[in-house]
């Protein structure tokens, strides 16, 4: 459906622009929700399960700093998802021998556990999402994603 009609708007959109990123944040805010609601199921948002993500991908443990750089969502506080999720055993932090200043964050048993537990759920909310685009209209989809995404960088210099 056209946004102009899901909006149930009168005009049409000032310009492209306009409409593309309209169109943008509104798809981004659907699958932000559906994302969100299978999260919570899990006892995690996206945020936190981006950090454990980032922490198996790894394959080691972590400075917050290094977590912060692979993350989705630029998350200001990455100190207060670690904090949440040690409460939550999901992960542990270790002080660094050679320099007391550096943490390590360390995913636990039960932090991959609860990742793994999404692994399937994830993959098949993810199909389902995107179940109208063949492979062909994906990689344009990815291709013109990143555009916009250095376009987004370069507005900011």
């Amino acid at each position: 459906m056209k946004l102009q009609h899901e909006l149930k708007r009168p005009i049409p959109f000032a310009s492209l622009q306009q409409e593309a990123l309209l169109n943008l944040l509104r798809a981004g805010d659907q699958l932000d929700n559906r994302l969100s609601r299978l999260f919570r199921e899990h006892g995690l948002t996206l945020s936190r399960f981006n950090v454990l993500r980032s922490l198996i991908v790894a394959e080691r443990p972590l400075t917050c700093g290094e977590i912060g750089e692979r993350m989705i969502q630029l998350v200001p506080a990455i100190t207060s998802l670690v904090d949440h999720l040690e409460q939550n055993g999901m992960v542990q932090r270790h002080r660094s021998s050679e320099d007391r200043r550096v943490v390590h964050v360390q995913i636990t048993k039960h932090g991959r556990e609860v990742a793994d537990a999404l692994k399937d759920p994830l993959v098949e909310l993810e199909k389902s999402l995107l179940k109208k685009l063949n492979r062909s209209e994906l990689k344009s989809l990815i291709e013109l994603l990143e555009k916009t995404r250095e376009s987004l960088t370069e507005s900011e210099d």
